[in-house]
């Protein structure tokens, strides 16, 4: 397992780009909710959180996802999500991040798809 997070935030049109490396797990709340943070999430209604393929998650780090796209539903932020292991695809699905969140094979087509829904505040499902 990886130790430590780092979020790189940029931003490609209308989306802004959360790119998380290192595990998901209780040690990643810092990095990730700080990076969350510094979206201005008055103007950012459209974000992709894009994760390393080999990166792990725990119950600890899976809660902190869910927090974050339970703040970003507060916020009516679309969130799309790239770049999860077919394991980890699984599990988003089965833990209901897919209700909240839609699953894409890369950043191109998350970025795409975001960039072509109408209204903010949508909920996608896969």
């Amino acid at each position: 397992m990886k130790e430590d997070n780092t979020v790189r935030i940029e931003r490609q049109g209308r989306v802004t780009v959360l790119n998380i490396r290192g595990d998901v797990t209780r040690r990643s709340e810092a990095a990730i909710k700080g990076g969350y943070d510094q979206v201005d999430h008055e103007k950012e209604k459209k974000i992709l959180l894009q994760f390393d393929k080999a990166i792990y998650f725990n119950s600890e780090g899976l809660k902190i996802i869910i927090l974050l796209l339970a703040e970003a539903r507060k916020h009516q932020q679309e969130i799309a999500v790239t770049d999860l292991s077919d394991h980890f695809r699984k599990v988003f699905r089965m833990v209901g991040i897919t209700k909240f969140a839609r699953i894409f094979d890369s950043a191109g087509d998350a970025i795409a798809a975001l960039e072509a829904a109408k209204k903010t505040g949508e909920q996608w499902t896969e």
